[in-house]
């Protein structure tokens, strides 16, 4: 079965899908911008397109609908059976204009990332139409919540398969972590609500003189997080690190009793599953698929912006309840529903079944 990734190419996350493909399909791939280095492991440069572009997942991608020919030209000497595109406002829209302009056989299949979904149809008509023409093209899609899934279907798709972007194999057993260490590693922009993680962290702080936050990742708020983190007086208490490799935030995440994730809008993050997998209990905003999440145990604490001032409270009652439990309970809960290689094998086979 051939199979084209659509997408971005220099995204770690479409690259995890390509490992978990590549084994089981004749897999190609087109990449709106390049291709990671660890591409050439799973789909030769031979087998690429990549359009060199730079798309903004807030949409305005005109430039990605300009090289729908090119696509198309690719696409039909590949002759694929599946086309399968990642952020469906995007490389979900150049997939559908390149079947459609091409007259190709290949079905489509859709993969929503969380925003494409939740916060994007909302921003105008437009999106809107593309979303909507590009879910009821999709022979099938994927969700990783139940609460975007039904989304999905309100916006006109005709079979969702639901499933995390989980984790490719369980890690070991954390160690003893420090009862007051704090991780975050979402992006430093406004849908991540950094700024809330901080003041968050800072009513802890002020009432546990070793509380610590490490704070993974970068993006256009860094700066102002940096002063924010100033303002409110917590020094060295607060270590802005940047991006780190799969290691180092592995080596972070068992270090940390506490994972902070506290977005405006999501859905179930893949960092979320980590955190959980290395035993940390996490912090989480009041959406509907953090509520999903309740299922991994009573170490997850779900609260809204008003439950905020609550958080010391509620944190030192975990840590009085059995932990090594509540650990356990979550790592099997993840290893039951968190991995994505079992959920890829079932989306394969359901692709076999659907194939002309």
């Amino acid at each position: 079965m051939r199979l084209v990734l659509l997408g971005d190419g220099d995204s770690p996350h479409l690259l995890k899908w390509a490992r978990a493909l590549a084994p089981r399909v004749d897999l190609w791939a087109v990449s709106s911008r390049g291709f990671l280095p660890g591409f050439d492991a799973w789909v030769p440069p031979g087998r690429r397109l990549a359009l060199g572009l730079h798309p903004d997942h807030a949409g305005g991608n005109t430039a990605i609908l300009k090289r729908v020919p090119q696509v198309a030209a690719w696409l039909r000497a590949v002759d694929a059976d599946w086309l399968h595109a990642h952020y469906l406002t995007s490389h979900g829209t150049l997939a559908w204009a390149a079947r459609t302009l091409a007259g190709l056989r290949a079905q489509l299949v859709g993969s929503a990332w969380g925003s494409d979904i939740l916060v994007t149809p909302d921003r105008h008509w437009a999106y809107l139409w593309a979303t909507r023409t590009v879910l009821n093209a999709c022979a099938l899609t994927t969700s990783d919540s139940r609460h975007m899934a039904e989304r999905m279907r309100q916006l006109g798709a005709r079979e969702v398969m639901t499933f995390p972007f989980g984790l490719e194999a369980l890690p070991p057993e954390p160690g003893l972590k420090a009862s007051w260490r704090f991780f975050a590693n979402r992006g430093l922009e406004p849908i991540y609500a950094p700024e809330r993680v901080l003041r968050a962290f800072a009513s802890v702080a002020a009432v546990q003189p070793t509380a610590e936050l490490v704070v993974a990742n970068d993006g256009s708020l860094r700066p102002a997080m940096e002063a924010l983190a100033c303002q409110l007086g917590l020094g060295e208490r607060v270590r802005f690190v940047g991006r780190l490799d799969a290691k180092a935030q592995a080596a972070e995440y068992d270090a940390a009793r506490w994972f902070l994730s506290l977005p405006g809008s999501d859905s179930v993050s893949v960092s979320v599953l980590e955190a959980l997998a290395h035993g940390c209990w996490p912090v989480l905003s009041d959406l509907p698929a953090n509520r999903e999440l309740a299922d991994a145990g009573p170490a997850v604490t779900v609260l809204n912006e008003a439950q905020d001032r609550e958080l010391p409270h509620r944190l030192q009652a975990l840590l009085a309840a059995d932990g090594a439990a509540m650990t356990a309970t979550q790592r099997a809960w993840v290893a039951q529903h968190g991995l994505f290689e079992p959920a890829v094998a079932r989306f394969v086979t359901r692709l076999e079944a659907l194939t002309r």
